[in-house]
């Protein structure tokens, strides 16, 4: 199995913390002018770097091997209601959600295709993420992990209830794990908080980002559209002769100069208006003089940084080369941070956006010296963002510089505005892996099921061929009933269990819910299976009406039929009912088919209940492996059809009442009568298990279920009555 992007690359934080601190030894001993015994340590370094890497390969390398995604009868069972799994959307496990209506709501994934960062222990966190269409989580749900503090010690309650947090919140949010800084609540800041997990810092924040990661390669792609590629990696071989001027020259250093007027202006007319003494009196002071530089290149880095600092920062780049780093120099009154700041964390005063998404910047908690000719500026600060969680440092960014002001002296009310810098650096300075455009995912879905769809294809060919071209002579076959069976079981392994086509009346809402709010009917692509089944549907409409797909086509309606089969066999009771009582219990489809279009239209939060009336769901979409309650009552029509024949799909079923309706499109009546049909022939009425023929032997179409029972006795010399009293009449004569 190959290994995920980044799973080798990425070492854990305690692996990367021993790195770190034996690196400062490395400076210590250099400073003491130990070089010799310095150079022997960097050797010692380099050695376990590459074992620890080694190790690290193997571990994520297993862990991956050994991790499964979900089926998607088990993802089904984790959709939160009243949200239902609709169709696979991409090979790396994106799935879309339907509301009530049937139209899409959302979707649901898997971290561990889209992100597979590893964790504390080498092996990634998995998480289950549900979004909406508006980027808001609707859950977070931790699948699996091997995060030592948890496994060993805390045990997993933390880390559910930490998952539990997303719920509510927006992709598009500044999302960090802490407390804000200063604060007693976290009213006064823009940043959204998530509490942490005391004694589990790392891998919470590991859990976090994988979580950010995904979603935001999901959100990118399916809600704005935007096309989701390797990140860029910055070039560190590059060789380019810059200098400070000449990064100002190129623009790869921006400026963004903030005077306090437009500091006060931006407050003006606010409860803040006189909080900032010094902006109103000195309009034309420096509030900020800030320079931005993407020190991610090499060769831009070695224009604006000493010889120190750069060091710093290639080792930086070594332990973490999937980090960007961003330089910020400053002079001014605003500083970057506030006083509360901590030293790598967040930055509390200065955020990025990218495509309308958060970018996580992190400190990166290095002590910064520039190069000869750079100026001095009072406030140096170089954070990090990563780049697998789709930040593209060539693409247009911005950074967001945050004014804040206090009103009040216990418990202030605090004011900000923020000011806006955008950037970006030339496409020369990284490279980027060519990647070949992927196909349309309904071509993805087509060939994924090229196998099932051909033999699908065989299949109905076969019997449209016999139902049309010799539908009589296969009626009366001596073993025409258990060649039936066998096409019947066929159905309800091929089509139900294996190919999951069993169509419903949900399909037929979701299309309302398109046609009325006018939405894309593209969903129906996702599902090719089920779309040939109901093109082959509809055709036949016009010309057998409903029985082709009740008769022949229906999972379920086919195992209500083997199972009153059985209950011939092992000799049970068979209820008949009645003329009276069936002309009673007919028009209960149509009362139920008109129920569930009024609630899709106007009660869409009933309709998933209401929709339960299908047992397909339990029975063929999940195997019956759903809650008892569901189970028991599809299981109640299977039984029951022991002894009454096929009751559910005579009385209750919606999808049969809608296909009843439509096959008012046929346009001739296709199985042969006499005029001795009824008068006084009723052989074909008594043994019509449907009830389908009336007494003056016409054939009721929109109960007729295409059984060809009545066939086979139409051209039965030995059974059919008119036929055998002219073969008596012909004798005599």
């Amino acid at each position: 199995m190959g290994l995920g992007s980044g799973q080798a690359a990425f070492l854990p934080a305690c692996f990367r913390s021993l790195t770190a601190q034996a690196e400062l030894v490395l400076l210590a001993l250099k400073s003491l002018f130990f070089n010799g015994l310095a150079m022997l340590w960097r050797e010692a370094i380099s050695c376990a770097r590459c074992w620890l890497s080694v190790l690290l390969f193997l571990v994520s390398h297993g862990a991956a091997a050994q991790s499964q995604v979900l089926s998607e009868t088990e993802l089904a069972a984790k959709v939160v209601p009243p949200f239902v799994l609709g169709q696979r959307l991409s090979d790396d496990g994106v799935w879309s959600i339907r509301n009530s209506g049937g139209l899409e709501a959302g979707y649901i994934f898997e971290t561990g295709p889209l992100a597979p960062l590893p964790g504390f222990s080498g092996a990634p966190i998995h998480v289950l993420v549900t979004l909406d269409l508006n980027g808001r989580f609707v859950a977070a749900e931790l699948l699996e992990h091997n995060e030592p503090v948890f496994v060993s010690g805390l045990g997993s309650a933390p880390f559910h209830e930490f998952m539990r947090q997303y719920r509510g919140h927006s992709v598009f949010d500044t999302i960090t794990v802490g407390v804000p800084y200063g604060a007693n609540d976290r009213e006064s800041s823009a940043l959204v908080y998530l509490d942490g997990v005391t004694k589990a810092t790392a891998s919470v924040r590991i859990a976090h980002e994988t979580i950010l990661a995904a979603s935001v390669d999901v959100a990118r792609r399916f809600l704005q559209g935007l096309a989701s590629g390797p990140a860029p990696t910055p070039l560190q071989s590059m060789d380019e002769n810059l200098d400070w001027q000449a990064l100002i020259d190129t623009g790869l250093a921006t400026r963004r100069l903030i005077l306090n007027r437009e500091v006060q202006e931006a407050f003006e007319g606010t409860l803040w208006d006189d909080d900032d003494p010094e902006a109103a009196s000195e309009p034309d002071g420096v509030y900020l003089d800030l320079w931005i530089v993407d020190v991610g290149p090499r060769a831009i880095a070695a224009a604006v940084l000493d010889a120190d600092t750069l060091s710093a920062r290639d080792r930086l780049m070594e332990i973490a080369d999937h980090d960007e780093p961003i330089l910020l120099l400053a002079n001014g009154r605003h500083g970057l941070v506030s006083e509360d700041f901590v030293r790598n964390t967040a930055p509390d005063l200065v955020f990025a956006r990218q495509d309308g998404f958060p970018v996580a910047l992190r400190d990166a908690d290095l002590d910064i010296e520039t190069a000869d000719g750079v100026p001095y500026f009072e406030h140096r600060l170089m954070l990090r963002t990563d780049r697998r969680l789709g930040f593209d440092p060539a693409r247009p960014w911005e950074l967001q510089i945050r004014a804040l002001r206090e009103h009040g002296v216990f418990r202030p009310e605090v004011g900000q505005h923020d000011f806006i810098s955008v950037q970006s650096t030339p496409e020369r300075f990284f490279s980027r892996p060519q990647v070949q455009a992927p196909r349309p995912v309904w071509v993805e879905s087509l060939l994924a099921r090229l196998a099932d769809l051909m033999l699908l294809g065989v299949f109905l060919a076969f019997l449209i061929l016999i139902l049309a071209r010799a539908m009589t002579r296969f009626a009366v076959q001596p073993g025409f009933r258990g060649t039936r069976l066998a096409i019947l079981a066929f159905v309800a392994v091929f089509i139900g269990w294996w190919g999951q086509g069993q169509l419903s009346i949900v399909t037929v809402t979701g299309v309302l819910r398109s046609v009325i709010d006018g939405g894309s009917f593209a969903f129906l692509l996702y599902d090719p299976f089920s779309l040939v089944i109901w093109g082959a549907v509809l055709a036949s409409l016009a010309v057998w009406g409903r029985g082709f797909f009740c008769g022949w086509l229906c999972p379920y309606g086919a195992l209500q039929e083997i199972s009153h089969a059985i209950g011939r066999a092992i000799s049970l009771p068979e209820v008949k009912i009645s003329d009276r009582w069936d002309r009673r219990l007919r028009p209960i489809k149509y009362v139920v088919l008109a129920v569930l279009l009024g609630a899709a239209i106007v009660a869409p939060d009933l309709y998933d209940t209401l929709a339960e009336v299908e047992p397909f769901k339990t029975a063929i979409t999940t195997g019956f492996d759903r809650e008892w309650g569901y189970v028991i009552y599809a299981a109640f029509w299977l039984v029951l059809g022991l002894i009454v024949f096929k009751s559910f799909c005579r009385y209750v079923c919606p999808l049969g009442a809608f296909l009843a309706v439509g096959g008012l499109l046929r346009r001739w009546d296709w199985i042969p009568r006499r005029t001795d049909c009824g008068t006084p022939c009723q052989l074909c009425k008594v043994r019509c298990g449907y009830n389908a023929i009336r007494k003056d032997g016409r054939i009721q179409y929109d109960e007729c279920f295409q059984c060809l029972d009545c066939v086979a006795i139409h051209e039965d010399e030995a059974r059919c009555v008119p036929l055998i009293l002219a073969a008596r009449r012909e004798a005599r004569s």
